[in-house]
């Protein structure tokens, strides 16, 4: 895990104001990554806690199912990537153009 804080499914759960059940289904779609082979042993980083937190508003806020809330993290994830890429890329042609 790549974050120092780690937390248990229970505590997890307060975080996240969400029922067990819907943190297995989180995991079963890829949305966050726990470490530990069963639920009951499960720890989650902060970085989960934070993408968690992003899914359960998108699940209550837009009524998203599970599979949509994935697909639609994955596509912010990338548009930051692109937009992270795009900033880089218009430093480094600034160094070329004079206005």
């Amino acid at each position: 895990m790549s974050n120092t804080l780690v937390v248990d499914m229970q505590e997890f759960c307060q975080v996240i104001d969400m029922p067990v059940a819907y943190v297995i289904e989180l995991v079963e779609h890829g949305i966050v990554e726990p470490q530990g082979v069963r639920p009951d042993q499960w720890l989650f980083d902060t970085y989960s806690l934070s993408v968690a937190k992003r899914a359960v508003k998108l699940h209550r806020d837009l009524a998203m199912e599970w599979d949509g809330v994935a697909l639609a993290l994955n596509l912010l994830d990338e548009l930051e990537q692109v937009r992270s890429e795009n900033r880089m890329l218009k430093q480094r042609l600034g160094r070329f153009v004079e206005d």
